[in-house]
């Protein structure tokens, strides 16, 4: 975030005119929303912060209602993309932490589910319009994985983990999920933490490298440009290519599982250490014997 930005808690009882005005800019003026909508009966009940610049102006409001979801989430536009909206959504599922909630949930406008899957958030159920936009419900567990129903909820994972591991990552697949790992959000986000300063390490096994070799499939490429990063490997033993399921795990404590790997419903998060250590341990013992794909190699 911007050193010159605090997000700090709002007392509604005194802030709420600051706290319209950064909302109304954002939903009212630029996204159309009817200003009838734009406040409710729950602001005077709900935890409210503020993002303030060091000269005193606000440029983001959000809140956390009593019935545990986030929501109003408004930046102004000329100070997008500084990590505003990333400080403030953090401080509040830090307060729901604090307060012992075991989930907590938002409706995020479909434009940005990436935006708030990199946080931990796992979509659930249909899109829907609110207040004239398309929206989709998404969760996290507090900690623990979330149910996971399908391959938006599995891409979202996935993104969580790139975006919050350290130093690994590491993909069981059976042949790197189409559907799954060439999505570009997924892509985005295994070049992005490929990419970023520091020693960097993905290691993806399969059961199949054919496959995605005579596919084209789109990691490959990615790969390909940053061999320092990508390590692949294909599985040997008939245990390990009878082995039904499919996951993914970094090292900062988030999974996520897949019992049968040809379908998306599963579990993931980014707060379940035992499932992430468990998965590695298996992985570690399985990847020690199985072949390097030497094949994705560029000549």
């Amino acid at each position: 975030m911007n050193i010159a930005v605090t997000v700090a808690t709002a007392d509604y009882a005194i802030d709420h005119a600051r706290l319209h005005a950064v909302r109304a800019t954002v939903f009212v003026d630029e996204q159309q929303v009817p200003a009838e909508l734009e406040r409710d009966a729950l602001d005077p009940l709900s935890f409210h912060v503020l993002a303030v610049e060091a000269g005193g102006q606000v440029v983001g409001a959000a809140r956390l209602t009593p019935e545990r979801r986030i929501g109003r989430m408004a930046v102004l536009a000329s100070h997008r993309g500084q990590g505003i909206g990333e400080a403030m959504l953090a401080a509040l599922v830090e307060e729901a932490r604090r307060r012992g909630w075991t989930e907590v949930s938002l409706h995020a406008q479909l434009h940005a589910l990436p935006f708030y899957a990199r946080a931990g958030f796992v979509p659930f159920g249909p899109a829907f319009v609110e207040a004239g936009i398309g929206h989709r419900e998404m969760r996290r567990h507090l900690p623990g994985s979330s149910p996971v129903e399908d391959a938006d909820g599995v891409a979202a994972v996935l993104v969580a983990l790139a975006a919050h591991a350290r130093r690994e990552l590491g993909i069981y697949s059976r042949a790197m999920d189409p559907g799954l790992l060439d999505r570009k959000e997924v892509l985005d986000a295994l070049r992005r933490f490929a990419v970023r300063p520091g020693e960097r390490r993905i290691r993806i096994l399969l059961q199949d490298a054919a496959t995605p070799q005579r596919s084209g499939a789109p990691l490959l490429p990615l790969a390909q440009r940053l061999p320092s990063v990508f390590a692949f490997r294909e599985v040997r033993d008939p245990v390990d290519t009878r082995y039904p399921s499919a996951y993914a795990f970094n090292d900062t404590g988030g999974a996520c599982f897949r019992t049968l790997g040809h379908r998306f419903d599963g579990e993931g998060g980014l707060d379940d250490a035992p499932l992430a250590q468990r998965l590695q341990r298996g992985f570690d013992r399985v990847w020690e014997r199985s072949r390097p794909c030497t094949e994705y190699r560029v000549l």
